[in-house]
């Protein structure tokens, strides 16, 4: 049976995506690095440096060291979440059906921690969450299962009796690799992407979610 639930926190908390897509095209121009919504596509679910590294691979530029960039990309995703961040249709009433269940929940994102504090506080959050971990202080981050290998290792739960919710590709792919089930929730226009057929369930919103699905996910541990 299930024991614990992580969630990824961009895109499946909160509805930052877009929000790190606005950030992203501000802070990259600095750089000379002109990008769209479907470029920034390409890195969701990487961490912060990653991403960096990732364009900086592509398109480099000697104006800003990374550390630098870094710093700017963060409070410019900080500002952006403070002044219009949402949370995601549905998290509140599955927040609700797990507390029902019982169950023992974390967040596992590729977010700095900072960052992750601040969502969790703005929206009232952190006391339903046992552990919150970043993949910013593992040597790799997603797809690599670091961060929910450790998150499961903090709550002394197998990894087997893990549930994980992903939106990403890549976050969807830690999970599974740290042998956990996973529930992905790319959206509307990506929840029929043969990418995510290794979920052991594919929903296009939090509000798919039911309690026989529970039920069912409980069952296959």
């Amino acid at each position: 049976m299930l024991e614990a639930v992580i969630f990824d926190l961009d895109g499946v908390i909160i509805n930052s995506e877009p929000l790190w897509t606005l950030a992203e095209t501000r802070v990259f121009k600095t750089v000379g690095v002109e990008l769209n919504p479907e470029m920034c596509s390409r890195t969701v679910g990487l961490d912060t440096m990653a991403t960096i590294q990732y364009w900086h691979d592509r398109f480099p530029w000697d104006n800003k060291s990374f550390f630098v960039l870094y710093k700017e990309l963060m409070a410019e995703i900080q500002r952006c979440i403070d002044e219009s961040g949402k949370l995601m249709d549905g998290f509140l009433d599955l927040l609700q059906l797990l507390t029902d269940r019982q169950m023992v929940m974390a967040v596992a994102s590729s977010s700095p921690m900072s960052l992750i504090t601040f969502v969790l506080k703005k929206f009232h959050l952190f006391d339903f969450f046992r552990i919150v971990q970043s993949s910013e202080t593992e040597e790799y981050g997603k797809p690599h299962p670091a961060v929910y290998i450790q998150a499961a290792r903090k709550l002394n739960i197998s990894p087997l009796r893990c549930l994980v919710f992903e939106d990403s590709f890549y976050g969807a792919l830690a999970a599974k690799a740290a042998r956990m089930k996973v529930v992905a929730v790319p959206g509307e226009e990506a929840v029929n992407d043969s990418r995510f057929d290794f979920a052991d369930l594919k929903i296009a919103s939090l509000t798919d979610f039911k309690p026989s699905h529970f039920d069912m996910l409980s069952r296959l541990t």
